[in-house]
């Protein structure tokens, strides 16, 4: 689902017993084994931008229900607070499934005030499987070279081609994982983050989740809600439509955020001169779209590689000018080294990203069930296309290797839960990669929930990316722990910029939606 990333978000359940407990209505979790404090062993790991990072590394069981088996390790992080008083360890996680986590603690203990962050001992981590954590997964080497069969399958060639590509990925994970992958979901990873708490000595744990953080936290407070704090969840995962029905909606919402990339290039027809009319723009991107079919730029760029290209902007809209700019290179000029420039960006797939990939691969196929007719993909896929063809299909082969994973499906759990304290979530209305609808699903289902909405607003991951208003929100409630439902208006979109690798200070978020990536 988290297509956007690179590549979205998911989660669900992981070992048979946990699975019947996380049924609806779900119970708590037992709690899990606790290490000693003297399990994490802190180490300097600062950089010139967060000069007291720390880390360290912890043991989980690799099957919570065999807590003396195999172990695994996570990779952690921490900017220790300052204050005489702490209020103890803040979670954060940046989405995914597969978002490495651990540049994250700086970014959050730096971005907030700095008495609230003096407060909190700001934790990041690599969930299982990810980044440093090991083992870390690693499938389908070249998976996402290019230049790609065409995304949209108009003859049986082409979608033969697709499905061959997620069947060789899908086998090769089984090839290379099989041991690991039954345990590879958000429920194990939920009950990774209790084995943190435990070792970091804490009664209680404080977290702030971006995109599938959001469905990650959700999960871990349903599991243990007496060991929640204050839980911040920013761009909200739809919790009902884990992950087939989620993807559909992320194509509607993908689309219609496209559409207003294009207006927005039509309102600078000076810069861009691609047209007033933001149909005629759009007309002109698909006849960009066609023409690349036939001759890839740099023979690189094909039509899957402009939707990878072009899907960040549906992310955040400070990569517009960019976007535009390789656009109108491109069309009215034949130039295509932007073009490529672009995808180099945003859209090639680099070896830390084929880890999160495969992760969310993992993760998403593990978490509930996806249909295993094809019959009923291509169907599906083809009535959404009809009206959200920008990623629909693009969408479809990122996630198609559920339609033939190797390892059974579970559950995905109700994670309906009213032993919370008051939770504060985030969602700006126009968001592509979470649709607005799954913040309302989430906030019904969190009893006390407060929900701070950006109105108008269409990134993903809005805290503490500039918007004043949302972020004296959060800093207020990670203070006190009161919130309030309010509305926030949008940051101000983009100005053309000079340089196609520019990103516009007028959008804000930058720093933010590097550590986010796309597709999570």
């Amino acid at each position: 689902m988290l297509h956007p990333l690179k590549k979205r978000a998911a989660v669900l359940l992981a070992i048979s017993t946990v699975a019947a407990a996380l049924a609806s209505p779900v119970t708590a979790a037992p709690a899990a084994p606790a290490p000693s404090k003297a399990a994490l062993r802190w180490s300097d790991c600062a950089t010139p931008r967060y000069p007291t990072l720390q880390c360290a590394s912890l043991k989980v069981p690799l099957d919570h229900d065999r807590p003396d088996g195999r172990q695994i390790s996570l990779a952690l992080t921490r900017v220790p607070h300052t204050a005489a008083t702490s209020q103890g360890p803040l979670l954060v996680n940046p989405g995914g499934p597969g978002g490495s986590g651990r540049a994250l603690a700086g970014f959050v203990a730096s971005a907030l005030p700095k008495d609230v962050a003096a407060q909190y001992d700001v934790i990041g981590f690599d969930p299982r499987g990810v980044g440093r954590s090991e083992p870390a997964l690693a499938c389908g080497a070249g998976h996402f070279s290019p230049v790609r069969p065409d995304s949209v399958p108009r003859d049986a060639r082409t979608e033969r081609a697709n499905l061959e590509r997620v069947r060789a990925f899908a086998e090769s994970c089984r090839t290379a994982h099989a041991d690991v992958l039954p345990h590879i979901g958000t429920v194990s990873a939920a009950r990774d983050l209790e084995v943190v708490r435990t070792a970091l000595g804490a009664e209680q744990i404080n977290y702030f989740g971006y995109s599938y953080g959001t469905y990650l936290g959700a999960v871990y407070a349903k599991l243990h809600p007496g060991r929640v704090r204050r839980l911040v969840l920013d761009s909200v995962v739809d919790p009902g439509g884990v992950w087939y029905e989620d993807n559909l909606a992320q194509d509607r919402a993908f689309d219609a955020r496209h559409k207003a990339f294009l207006a927005w290039v039509a309102q600078y027809d000076a810069t861009y001169r691609l047209g007033t009319d933001p149909a005629r723009v759009e007309k002109r991107w698909y006849a960009m779209r066609e023409a690349l079919r036939g001759t890839p730029a740099g023979g690189k760029v094909g039509p899957s590689e402009l939707e990878d290209t072009y899907m960040p902007g549906g992310y955040f809209n400070g990569y517009w000018p960019g976007l535009a700019e390789a656009f109108s290179a491109f069309v009215l000029k034949g130039d295509a080294k932007p073009l490529v420039a672009a995808y180099e960006r945003f859209g090639a797939v680099e070896p830390s990203a084929a880890n999160s990939y495969s992760v969310y691969t993992a993760v998403q196929c593990r978490d509930s069930a996806w249909p295993r007719d094809w019959n009923q993909w291509r169907a599906d896929m083809w009535r959404t296309h009809a009206r959200a063809p920008f990623m629909t299909w693009n969408n479809a082969w990122y996630n198609a290797p559920c339609a033939f994973w190797p390892a059974e499906p579970l559950r995905a759990p109700d994670v309906t839960n009213d032993a919370l304290p008051p939770a504060l979530l985030l969602q700006a209305t126009e968001d592509a990669a979470t649709p607005f609808a799954g913040a309302l699903s989430m906030r019904e289902k969190l009893k006390g929930a407060s929900l701070v909405v950006e109105e108008g607003g269409g990134n993903h991951g809005i805290a503490l990316s500039g918007n004043k208003c949302l972020d004296e929100k959060v800093a207020a409630y990670l203070r006190t722990g009161h919130a309030a439902d309010a509305t926030c208006p949008a940051q101000a979109a983009p100005k053309p910029a000079a340089a196609t690798r520019a990103v516009s200070p007028s959008a804000g978020g930058a720093a933010l939606h590097g550590l986010l990536g796309f597709r999570g």
